[in-house]
């Protein structure tokens, strides 16, 4: 530190001196590319103590949005999840524009809870283009709740259909009578908001004129998806039309013998967080409060609210709340019932996966260890009852066969970690590490004692990875193979940026603000004498953790034995010809989705240069990966049998051998 250096905050001061420069899990070393992939691993969620009233009125909240309606939602599912339990409310269904972002975390929170878990979303139909950057998004909405295990699939396979139909992402393109099909029965329909077709009728022609429109809306989903799957949704937040929408509404179930359900349409927790809600729409509409002000509700009502205050908002409406609790008990379903299983791969004719995969390591034996001692043979096959135990076979054969496809096509790869420690990854030309020459323990990589899954990470030549990961969708198909997403959440000066933005500061002041804290961490740490208003550092600190939008990792892709667009939905990725689930890896991991990490190594790409240089100036090739032949560290003389007493000498790494033996003054043993 010199007097003309500027000065550092004291907590970056601390991490240099500590060298705890690099992000935390990044070993040193790491260079920053995607290989190895170095993110963040969510930590299990821990439940915070929640007394229960045990005099709640029993209510289920069958609309709510969480953060994971992007932009749309101000409270995380964790902190719905603990509300409703609070509350005392008996199911909670999450309901997030489009797809199934947040569930997983919604199902973890939720374990060991008493609020039952529904699983629905709002589908947005006919979107004219994306609609991030619109005041007021264009469109109507759909609600959806799944009946069951069987539901959700049929959701997820409507959700990633239309996601994939649509040629932008963000502009899903759902059609009425192809959802009608897919649901047979399976689904819950709601009304909806003021987005709502029917909703939506009342407001463009007003209650006189809109009552006969919201009547012919209403016909055509009882047409569509049947009369035992429609409910008329009841909101009231306390704006002074609620009451007379209502009154329309209940009439026109009564008309057609239709039940109706008492919902909050929720978008964040508690009170508390209506500001952050209107700053989040401001973000989501690239404008500040006071130019979105028109478009925001006047109230602050969309939270969850108890099933004594619901009964008492709609007392005029008998029936409306006690149905939300029949329904949620016919809809909910634990998530973690609806994990896959991994491809079934075609093997030969007489062969199951596992004995398959036993013969392929059986085969390569004589080639790897010609003289394999019974030590050896017994480790080789408890590694394969080991993976037999916990039923892999499948994801060995999978990670062999590209593997074999890579060098097939000529591309540099390896596999890498803790794979190494397996002498079946070794026998199966996955990894070069011999991990029984090394005695490397089988167990650091897979136990029959751990509940983990088994992680191979293959790196393969940068520049022709894609090669491999279209190769894989190709194999697999689009339906059965999709990448990891990476939630892409809020970060301090993300943050500070937007929240100054939607509290009406200029572009200039923004970036003024941004600069004065640090760009990582979970918290805001501004040093002393900054001027961002305190405002904006209250809305970022509760935005931080955020989700903003989905990015794309770096590498890591889920196969599946059903269609994976049935158990999360898929969509576009930015790159092309990449399509991604929506769930990050670590949501994957809790569902039991099994990933493969097909990661681009710089340093492959290097070499394969290295080797394309050489064969052009010399005419040489040589094979990969290079012979790991040992050397023998005989003392024997290797000019005869009968001639000995040749030996090393440590100081010069030279050989002390008689004048005929080969070894004589060489420099390497």
């Amino acid at each position: 530190m010199g007097f003309d250096n500027p000065s550092i905050p004291w907590s970056e001061l601390e991490r240099v001196l500590s060298d705890r420069r690099r992000p935390r899990n990044v070993p040193a070393g790491a260079d920053g590319g995607d290989s190895p992939a170095w993110s963040h691993k969510r930590g299990p969620y821990v439940p915070a103590p929640i007394e229960r009233p045990t005099d709640a009125v029993p209510y289920a909240e069958l609309h709510a949005h969480s953060s994971f309606s992007f932009l749309d939602g101000a409270s995380s599912p964790e902190d719905l999840v603990e509300e409703a339990e609070r509350l005392g409310l008996h199911a909670l269904a999450i309901t997030d524009h489009d797809g199934f972002y947040g569930i997983v975390r919604f199902a973890e929170a939720a374990q060991g809870r008493q609020v039952k878990t529904v699983y629905g979303a709002e589908l947005s139909l006919q979107l004219p283009k994306p609609q991030k950057g619109e005041a007021d998004p264009a469109g109507s909405h759909l609600l959806v709740l799944a009946r069951g295990q069987e539901g959700y699939h049929r959701l997820a396979a409507a959700i990633t259909h239309a996601q994939l139909r649509g040629a932008e992402k963000g502009r899903p393109l759902y059609d009425l009578d192809a959802l009608a099909a897919q649901a047979d029965g399976h689904w819950a329909i709601l009304t909806g908001c003021r987005k709502g077709a029917v909703r939506r009728a009342l407001a463009d022609r007003g209650l006189t004129g809109g009552t006969d429109a919201a009547a012919a809306e209403l016909d055509q989903l009882v047409a569509l998806f049947g009369a035992d799957a429609v409910h008329v949704e009841l909101i009231d937040h306390g704006d002074p039309q609620d009451s007379a929408v209502n009154d329309v509404l209940a009439g026109l179930a009564a008309d057609r013998g239709l039940p109706t359900v008492a919902t909050n349409n929720v978008h964040y927790a508690t009170p508390g967080r209506r500001q952050l809600a209107a700053a989040v729409a401001a973000v989501r509409a690239n404008r500040s409060l006071d130019e979105l002000d028109g478009w925001l509700p006047v109230h602050a009502g969309a939270h969850l609210r108890s099933g004594a205050e619901m009964q008492r908002r709609f007392a005029r409406y008998p029936g409306a709340v006690a149905r939300t609790v029949a329904l949620a008990d016919e809809l909910a379903f634990p998530l973690r019932a609806a994990r896959p299983a991994l491809p079934k791969l075609p093997v030969p004719e007489g062969h199951t996966p596992m004995s398959w995969l036993r013969q392929l390591v059986w085969d390569a034996v004589p080639r790897r260890y010609p003289d394999l001692k019974p030590q050896d043979r017994a480790r080789i096959g408890h590694e394969l009852d080991v993976i037999e135990q916990k039923d892999f076979p499948g994801y060995f054969l999978i990670v062999h066969g590209i593997v074999q496809e890579a060098r097939r096509r000529g591309i540099l790869c390896q596999g890498r970690g803790s794979a190494a420690n397996s002498a079946i990854c070794y026998l199966l030309d996955i990894t070069a590490v011999d991990a029984i020459a090394y005695g490397l323990p089988f167990e650091r990589f897979l136990s029959s004692l751990r509940e983990e899954e088994p992680d191979i990470d293959v790196d393969f030549d940068s520049d022709r990875r894609e090669e491999i990961i279209q190769w894989v969708y190709a194999t697999y198909g689009r339906d059965r193979a999709a990448q990891v997403a990476n939630v892409i959440q809020y970060r301090p000066k993300n943050a500070i940026r937007d929240m100054a933005r939607a509290l009406g500061h200029s572009p200039g002041q923004q970036d003024a603000f941004s600069k004065q804290v640090e760009g990582w961490g979970a918290s805001l740490s501004t040093g002393d004498g900054h001027d961002i208003p305190d405002q904006v550092i209250e809305y970022a600190e509760e935005l931080l953790k955020a989700p903003r939008h989905l990015g794309i990792h770096s590498g890591g892709m889920v196969l599946t034995d059903r269609p994976v667009g049935e158990v999360v939905p898929i969509e576009h990725a930015r790159m092309e010809n990449r399509t991604v689930i929506q769930w990050d890896k670590d949501d994957a991991s809790w569902m039991g989705l099994v990933k493969f990490d097909l990661l681009g190594l710089g340093m492959l790409a290097a070499l394969q240069y290295c080797f394309d240089l050489i064969r052009g100036s010399t005419g040489r090739t040589g094979s990969w990966p290079p012979s790991r032949r040992r050397r023998r560290r005989s003392t024997t003389c290797c000019a005869g049998p009968t001639r000995s007493g040749c030996s090393r000498s440590s100081p010069g790494r030279r050989w002390v051998c008689c004048r005929d033996c080969s070894r004589a003054g060489s420099t390497t043993w």
